[in-house]
């Protein structure tokens, strides 16, 4: 009996020969290309399984092809990236293809660099959660290699997109702190918060829908918007000091978890409960369902939102061509850090001990 020949030694014409189909058939099962019967899919990977085969890269990189998805993130240190992540892969792993993660440099903070590393390296497509790149820069990206942008409230675009429905994300968390009784509400969000909703942005989307539902509940003149990098310790800084104001809010609402983090350390320092201060977020991190923190945020679902992601791009390798915009609708989850207000008292205390 031959032996089975050793791995990388195979070649594609080894599974056509052992499948009994074509090169271009099985050619089309590797690259889970649209008109594979599942018949013929079968019959191409039990042959490939059989006989170990693996494509070799650099042929693939030659014909155009690596095999290898890019997966571009602001960073590594956000809890709610890995949800992405895992969503992603996933939807990957019945595929032939690998991804690559690539994290974007903090000097340059805006992705351009991470995604064009991606793109020399000749990954078959790329996800991206670039929210500060220019939708130019990105649509003539994405006439070279397929591209689909997470969190991108992009709808004139060359590439396919996907993301939370932020308006009615943030409208659940205001309507649940106004129904408990709140009024004077302070919306945290970082800088690219600022950037208008226009601009599609996540949090700037956030942010109107904070303002909108101020104004339809008759508080127009007790908006406080208050600027605050996502951090956990840099939010702490910050509402350490609007908590030893005399005015201080009975409700934060920030436009992450982690800052909302810090809002609650804050609110802890201060000698404070729940009731004197709540605080929401939005992303619902792993952390935020802890008993010690048990934090009220928004369920974007993140897993879902990879999956969709990585399932537009395959297509989008496979060749379509028709631009799709996925809207995932997220879910309130009420926790022990928001509660009715409690009637303000002890200014005093609390302005000592912001000066702490």
């Amino acid at each position: 009996m031959a032996s089975r020949p050793p791995t990388g030694s195979v070649t594609i014409e080894d599974v056509a020969r052992e499948a009994g189909v074509s090169r271009a058939a099985v050619s089309k099962v590797i690259r889970n290309a649209y008109g594979v019967s599942p018949a013929m899919k079968a019959r191409v990977t039990e042959a490939i399984e059989k006989l170990g085969y693996r494509p070799s890269v650099s042929a693939r990189g030659m014909r155009g092809a690596t095999f290898t998805v890019g997966f571009e993130i602001p960073e590594l240190s956000n809890p709610f990236f890995p949800k992405l992540l895992e969503g992603a892969t996933a939807a990957l792993s019945d595929s032939p293809y690998q991804l690559i993660i690539a994290p974007a440099d903090p000097a340059h903070a805006e992705g351009y660099r991470a995604i064009q590393a991606l793109v020399d390296r000749k990954v078959d497509g790329v996800i991206a959660v670039s929210p500060m790149v220019d939708p130019a820069w990105l649509d003539a990206l994405a006439a070279t290699v397929p591209v689909v942008m997470i969190g991108r409230h992009d709808r004139l675009s060359a590439y396919d997109t996907v993301v939370s429905d932020d308006a009615a994300g943030a409208h659940l968390v205001m309507r649940h702190l106004l129904d408990l009784g709140h009024r004077d509400i302070v919306h945290l969000t970082p800088e690219s918060g600022l950037a208008g909703v226009g601009s599609g942005v996540p949090q700037a989307i956030r942010l109107a829908s904070y303002r909108e539902a101020m104004q339809d509940a008759g508080f127009g003149d007790r908006i406080r918007v208050v600027r605050s990098p996502n951090g956990e310790p840099e939010a702490r800084r910050v509402a350490l000091q609007l908590l030893a104001e005399p005015d201080r809010p009975t409700a934060v609402f920030a436009s992450h978890d982690e800052p909302a983090l810090g809002v609650l350390h804050a609110v802890a320092d201060a000698g404070l409960t729940p009731a004197e201060v709540s605080v929401a977020g939005y992303d619902d991190i792993q952390i935020a369902a802890h008993p010690g923190i048990s934090l009220t945020t928004v369920d974007q679902h993140g897993e879902v939102m990879g999956r969709l992601a990585a399932e537009l791009l395959l297509e989008r390798i496979a060749g379509r061509s028709e631009t799709r915009h996925e809207v995932v609708r997220p879910d309130l989850v009420v926790r022990t850090s928001t509660r009715p207000p409690r009637p303000r008292g002890g200014a005093a205390r609390l302005r000592a001990v912001g000066r702490t």
